[in-house]
């Protein structure tokens, strides 16, 4: 990935592989835990890679309730109380820090919390108990979201790629230069060799400089 400067070091932090030796696939994905299609498309890539998918994402966030502060408006990360969705990125992030070995299955379950169990993205209590489900230290993880350095990350990213490459929204995939968000219908239905196929082909068509636009006109049943 192409990030200039700080965004360049932050991405490095947020990046995870999958379990193959040789890396095929490099991309960037951007996410907001209450996209209900970020949902789709990060169960696809999570699926793929703990099915042993040999890719290298770099993991985004990207912050819903700051791309509508008009503005004279404070930022999200300068008033954080006001935001729904700021805390559970700052959690995924500390967990990127101190347990990335366990990110990719805490991104999932962060996901499900949200959108099957109308989860409260900023209860401490129960952000902790899924901490805690996956066998991670959740002290260790709330001392680095109180150290403020997660919460950096996400002003740093969102900032950085919303100027670079012009990033309005949840999933958008970004590759070198290339930037396209993508909307998946359905979630993965358990065939991860299917969900890798998808994403292949996304980020195969992201890299066809002859595409600008390809979009339904309808939505099918």
């Amino acid at each position: 990935m192409r990030f200039p400067g700080a965004l360049q070091r932050a991405g490095n932090e947020t990046r995870a592989r999958g379990v193959g030796a040789v890396v095929s696939l490099r991309f960037a994905l951007t996410w907001d835990y209450r996209c209900p299609f970020a949902r789709n498309v990060h169960e696809h890539v999570v699926d793929a890679m703990l099915d042993g998918a040999d890719w290298d994402v770099t993991f985004l966030p990207f912050s819903l309730g700051q791309s509508h502060v008009g503005p004279d408006e404070p930022a999200v990360w300068d008033v954080p109380e006001g935001d729904s969705g700021l805390l559970g990125q700052e959690v995924a992030l500390a967990v990127q820090a101190v347990a990335a070995d366990r990110f990719l299955p805490l991104h999932r379950a962060l996901f499900r919390y949200r959108h099957e169990l109308g989860g409260n993205l900023r209860d401490r209590d129960r952000l902790t108990g899924i901490l805690l489900e996956h066998g991670i230290d959740a002290d260790a993880v709330w001392a680095e979201v109180d150290s403020g350095r997660p919460r950096a990350q996400v002003r740093d990213l969102h900032t950085g790629y919303a100027e670079s490459h012009d990033v309005w929204g949840v999933p958008t995939f970004i590759v070198g230069d290339h930037a396209a968000f993508v909307r998946l219908m359905h979630r993965p239905d358990g065939n991860a060799a299917a969900s890798r196929r998808d994403i292949e082909r996304i980020v195969e068509l992201l890299s066809w400089p002859q595409l600008n636009e390809f979009k339904h006109t309808s939505i099918p049943n």
